[in-house]
Formats: structure tokens, C-alpha cells, sequence
């Protein structure tokens, strides 16, 4: 059975009151992320910046004068449970979904909300392939094309790379994609990639892979995994010697407790940094920190903040919340200002032209370094 939270957002959690009485029964969305499992560390920040901007949303009088009503719905970290978290929202009857964050997550849900004609809007599942040819289904945030030749971009350019070794976690759609798009772009700008190696996204010991790429004496070694697995990679290639420049993808979003000091002086690429210029991104760290009095240190996060004013923006152009409406609303949508950067769909939901931001680690803190297009 999933597990599920209903929540009725009306700022309870700020412990304040909405501005105005809500006119009409609320609009009920649902959010579906990992609640549960070993995406659930990944997923946390997520879910927290959903109930945040809800709960702003109502603060400030709702949408259409209505309150948004928000279900969060566990997929337990698979892509079944998100199959099955998929049908539970459309039995539901919620007018749009929220998630979910890896992209063997979205790549399950997306063709269930396609087939019912419910608008899903993912946050940070970067894969092609989670809005090709689906109508109803969208994105926050860049593509895996995008980051991969942004990256391998940095790297030829600006850290003047010749060699690469490139890892990627074969258990993961999102790591094998990332690594086929870099490998591909760095090999087109004269580089070289000397060693191409998988591992499976649950081991502990990379030794054997160490070994391998040691005495290949690599510029750089490109391991677009997830925290987890590129930490302790990362940790264990520093402690046997592993002098390469490492380079990860947006996915290292908590690496540093993985990896520790050694992660210092890799590089990875961001959605967001607390560094971006945009307005609306400036409101919603001003906003976080006057309710909570925290800063933003997950830097995927605003992409589900974003993803929620997206669907309120479209639900308050096209005046209505039948479903269709909103879809034809977002893919009309004009320049939107999200805190994560300005988002216009394309035919396939996908942000048009994105920047991408690249990170460095120094002192065990992620720190801006550029904004680029590949």
C-alpha cells in the first residue's frame, strides 16, 4: 500500500493566516517524490521547497481565489512505486503532478499521466526521454544533452583537458545518459576519453576500478552519479592516490558528506546557486530566510519551486484548472522568471536555452564559477 501525506496548505506551517477566505473548494495538485528508500536524502529538499511555495501561494490569496491542495504522494524510491504513486494521483483526481526528482522515477510516472491527460511537471529529471513526445508532460530544469556538453564544454575550455576517464552508474538511466552526452562532445572537441567503465550503484568498494584508471594518468574523470556513490568513489580514488580533476553532474547534491575534504577542487553542474542574478531567485532565499531562517544549500531544490509557480501561472492564464487547459497553457507559456533562470517550453516541455551553472568545491563549499551554454 503507498503511503501518503494529504495535506490541506493553508500556512499552518508558517503559523499565519491566509490574506482572504478561499471562495470555492481547494485545487487539489499532487507532489510525488521519495519519502521512503534510498532517494529519500535526495528527494527531502524537494519536498520541502513544494510545501513552501504552496504555502506562499495561499499566503497570498490562492489561485483563481482557490486554495491549492497538496497531496505528497511516497514512490519508495523505485520506479514502480512511482508507477504506482502515478495511478493513485489520477484516481485522485488531482488537475496536475509534481515530480518526481531521479529520472527512472519521472520515466515511469510520465507515460501514466500522458495516457490520462493529467499535466506532470518535473522539477529535476534531466533525461530526454521523461517529455519526448508527451504532451502533457514538462520540466523545470535543463536536459542531459545540455549538461553533459556544458560540461565537457568547461572542461576542454577551461581546464584545458586532453584525456578523460569517464564512470558511470549502470544502474541509473540519469548516470548512463549524462555519461554518453560529455563522452560524446569531449571526443568531438579533440579530446580523449581513455577509459570508459561502469559500476553498479550499491558498491562500497572501488578499488578494482581504481586500479584500473590510476597509471592512465587522466586530466579528468567524469562521474555524473548521485551523492552517494560519486562521494565514496571520489573519497577512495584521493586516499589511493587519484590525482585527476573530478567532474560530476547536478546530481551531486549532498556529495560532500560522502566525500568529505576530498572532494575540494572537483567540479560539478548546478540548476542554481545563491550567486545567480535573477529576482525571483533573490525573493525566494529573502523569503526562506524571514520564515525559516535557513539559507538554500540544495541547490536542485528551487527547480520544485519553480515547478509549482509554473503550474499556478498557467492555471491563472488560462483562468480554468481542466486539464487540458492548463497543458495548452504551459505550452503557450512566454518567458517565465523562475528563480532557477527564464523558462519557455519548447514542443517536447523542455526549457529552451537554459544556463547552466558550473560549481567548484573549495573548503568543502560549492562555489560559483560561471553560467554557460554548451
Amino acid at each position: 500500500m503507498l503511503f501518503c501525506v494529504v495535506a490541506v496548505v493553508v500556512g499552518a506551517r508558517w503559523s499565519f493566516s491566509p490574506k482572504k477566505a478561499f471562495a470555492a473548494d481547494g485545487i487539489k495538485i499532487a507532489a510525488v517524490f521519495s519519502l521512503t528508500g534510498i532517494a529519500a536524502v535526495d528527494n527531502a529538499p524537494m519536498v520541502r521547497m513544494v510545501e513552501l511555495a504552496v504555502d506562499s501561494i495561499n499566503h497570498k490569496g490562492g489561485v483563481l481565489g482557490r486554495s491549492l491542495e497538496l497531496v505528497i504522494l511516497d514512490n519508495k524510491s523505485t520506479p514502480i512505486g512511482s508507477a504506482q504513486a502515478a495511478q493513485k494521483a489520477v484516481d485522485m483526481g488531482v488537475i496536475a503532478v509534481i515530480g518526481c526528482h531521479w529520472s527512472s522515477h519521472s520515466l515511469a510516472m510520465a507515460p501514466i499521466l500522458q495516457k490520462s491527460g493529467v499535466p506532470m511537471i518535473a522539477p529535476a529529471s534531466t533525461n530526454p526521454a521523461v517529455t519526448q513526445d508527451r504532451s502533457y508532460v514538462f520540466r523545470a530544469c535543463f536536459i542531459d544533452s545540455f549538461q553533459g556538453k556544458a560540461m565537457a564544454k568547461f572542461a576542454r575550455e577551461s581546464l584545458k583537458a586532453r584525456r578523460a576517464v569517464v564512470l558511470s552508474n549502470v544502474d541509473e538511466e540519469y548516470s548512463s545518459t549524462l555519461a554518453h552526452f560529455f563522452r560524446e562532445s569531449f571526443e568531438k572537441s579533440s579530446g580523449e576519453v581513455i577509459a570508459d567503465i561502469q559500476y553498479r550503484g550499491d558498491a562500497v568498494d572501488f578499488s578494482e576500478i581504481i586500479s584500473k584508471i590510476k597509471y592512465q594518468s587522466p586530466d579528468v574523470i567524469y562521474i555524473p552519479g548521485y551523492s552517494r556513490d560519486s562521494g565514496l568513489f571520489i573519497k577512495q580514488a584521493r586516499k589511493l592516490g587519484v590525482r585527476a580533476v573530478f567532474l560530476g553532474g547536478d546530481g551531486w547534491e549532498d556529495v560532500v558528506s560522502f566525500a568529505g575534504d576530498t572532494i575540494n577542487g572537483s567540479y560539478h553542474t548546478a540548476a542554481w546557486h545563491p550567486m545567480v542574478p535573477y529576482p525571483s531567485s533573490l525573493k525566494l532565499r529573502e523569503e526562506l530566510k524571514m520564515i525559516h531562517n535557513v539559507e538554500i544549500m540544495n541547490f536542485n531544490s528551487p527547480l520544485a519551486y519553480d515547478a509549482i509557480m509554473l503550474l499556478k501561472n498557467a492555471i491563472e492564464t488560462c483562468g480554468s484548472t481542466e486539464k487540458r487547459k492548463i497543458r495548452d497553457s504551459l505550452l503557450a507559456m512566454g518567458p517565465f522568471q523562475g528563480a532557477t533562470g527564464v523558462i519557455t517550453f519548447d514542443d517536447q516541455g523542455n526549457p529552451e536555452q537554459k544556463q547552466v551553472i558550473i560549481v567548484q568545491f573549495q573548503d568543502n563549499l560549492p562555489m560559483y564559477v560561471q553560467a554557460l551554454r554548451p
